[in-house]
């Protein structure tokens, strides 16, 4: 298996190889689903909260007599058939979001991933990536003249000149193999990985 190398001037140089049982796999579309979705949903932070009908700040005064007003018979206004009242199966906050993926299907589902971007010419290898100076537009001037606009970029080791120079650009991301997630691959149109991080890729998916 051979990725394309993109070098500094937006050019493409020679292919670098690569183990095809991480970057030539068949498209697993539902495995990837499963994952981006589970990634998704073990982000969330779970604090949303709605309040029951002892919780509302309501009057517990009966809002009019039981019989002789033609009207249906009301107990309070804190009822949830009510509108402002308490909701009958409130949302708590220690709600349980999370979605359990096993080790192997994860690997299976970012293999698959890695794969079908190589096949569309959208994952690419760079031989060397950093900056002088922990500036933006340097940064920004780098990535538009490889010819990139919406890249997340995969690198052995992040410095501080890039992590500085990455942080206000939201459409370029740079991080470590190990934090490469799932959702991020599938987001960014182009992904860019160092050489030197191809290796460590490969460990951790084999």
């Amino acid at each position: 298996m051979e990725l394309k190398l993109l070098e500094a001037n937006g050019k493409i140089g020679e292919a670098v190889k690569a183990s095809a049982e991480v970057f030539e796999r068949e498209y697993n579309e539902a495995l990837v689903h499963q994952i981006v979705v589970a990634y998704q949903a073990n982000a969330r932070s779970g604090n949303r909260a709605q309040k029951d009908r002892e919780q509302v700040h309501h009057t517990t005064k009966k809002p009019w007599r039981q019989k002789g007003t033609g009207r249906a018979r009301a107990g309070m206004s804190s009822s949830p058939i009510w509108r402002g009242g308490g909701r009958i199966f409130p949302n708590l906050p220690d709600e349980n979001f999370s979605h359990k993926v096993n080790k192997k299907m994860y690997r299976a589902g970012m293999r698959s991933i890695f794969s079908q971007l190589a096949r569309e010419g959208r994952l690419n290898v760079v031989d060397d990536f950093n900056l002088d100076a922990p500036k933006t537009k340097l940064l920004a001037e780098k990535v538009k003249a490889m010819g990139l606009e919406s890249v997340l970029i995969i690198l052995d080791k992040v410095d501080e000149n890039l992590y500085l120079a990455a942080r206000n650009l939201h459409k370029v991301s740079i991080v470590e193999p190990k934090h490469a997630d799932p959702l991020s691959l599938v987001h960014y149109q182009n992904i860019l990985v160092g050489k030197s991080a191809i290796a460590q890729i490969e460990e951790m998916l084999k």
